[in-house]
């Protein structure tokens, strides 16, 4: 089986539909059915059947379907174990990372990197968590920077044995109003009055709004909007929409310059760990272990061996 049919195949698998699987694996429509016919044939068994709701794995393709992941990593691993045995560059390194971490965070931080690694060439792309963590699973990315969703918030699932995590940061949450309103301390109930600027459901700071007012008894905040930029929800908040709970870090410029007002959240998680996750190899690219190993416990600065002291400043960790 040719790794080259087996991502085509999980390619439809996961979306169950033929362009899209052609979109993801940039191929040709025609090419696409052509490859998922092909491995039928090879293996003597249809792998797919037309529902309601698009492709679905036969009890054949959901056989095959953890193999196809396995025989994939494996691929990885092995050009992974060559490529550690030759010297020269290091090779590419594919980072993934949602917006506010990769320009409040991580930006400066690679820029220390890249530095002391010049032999890396480095791509960053900006997503939601469940796209990333898609994506890393899927092998497109080498790692990716997202919130945690505390154990609070929800009920944990089994974890991604495929996947290893790091807490690289701890972010305090900030309730921003619009300016002028300076009041330190605000109850839930207070809030509940109030309209909300919020992120879409599912992203950390919406389920720490939404568990906080369930649980005392609230029912769901008053929404003003929903945004997918955090520099939307500031601007927003600062033309008197509404208030909102987003990563200081992501705001501390617009508090400083008086924007948006900053409030005491009452909620009873007020911060969000940033994990770095990434997919467990026998052998890792020398490109991902050098960032594991760059990036130890935090963001701390990243400086070549003997090199002098540098003036820039670096990212608070």
């Amino acid at each position: 089986m040719h790794p080259r049919l087996l991502k085509t195949f999980l390619a439809v698998a996961r979306t169950r539909n033929v362009t899209r699987a052609a979109q993801e694996v940039n191929l040709a429509q025609s090419s696409v059915s052509d490859q998922i016919q092909a491995l039928e044939a090879e293996l003597g068994a249809s792998l797919f059947t037309r529902s309601r709701q698009g492709l679905d794995l036969t009890p054949a393709g959901g056989a095959l379907k953890p193999y196809a992941e396995e025989l994939l990593a494996l691929a990885d691993d092995a050009r992974a174990a060559v490529d550690a045995t030759r010297a020269g560059p290091a090779g590419g390194l594919s980072i993934g990372a949602l917006e506010t971490i990769a320009s409040a965070r991580l930006a400066g931080w690679l820029a220390d990197f890249r530095a002391a690694h010049a032999d890396i060439d480095i791509k960053l792309k900006i997503a939601g968590s469940g796209e990333l963590l898609r994506r890393l699973g899927d092998g497109e990315i080498d790692v990716a920077f997202c919130f945690e969703r505390p154990p609070e918030l929800e009920d944990a699932g089994a974890p991604d044995q495929r996947l290893a995590r790091r807490v690289v940061a701890v972010e305090p949450l900030a309730l921003i109003a619009p300016p002028g309103d300076n009041r330190a301390d605000v109850d839930l109930a207070t809030l509940a009055e109030k309209h909300f600027v919020a992120t879409e459901t599912g992203c950390v700071y919406r389920a720490m709004v939404d568990k906080a007012f369930a649980g005392a008894g609230l029912g769901k905040p008053s929404l003003a909007a929903e945004a997918g930029s955090i520099d939307a929800i500031a601007g927003l908040v600062a033309a008197g929409a509404g208030f909102g709970l987003v990563p200081r870090l992501a705001v501390a410029a617009a508090i400083d310059r008086g924007e948006v007002a900053e409030l005491a959240w009452p909620g009873p998680v007020r911060s969000a760990d940033v994990v770095m996750t990434w997919r467990r190899r026998r052998v890792q690219p020398p490109a991902l272990k050098a960032l594991l190993t760059a990036i130890g416990k935090g963001f701390a600065p990243v400086t070549p061996a003997g090199a002098r002291p540098r003036h820039a400043a670096s990212l608070p960790s």
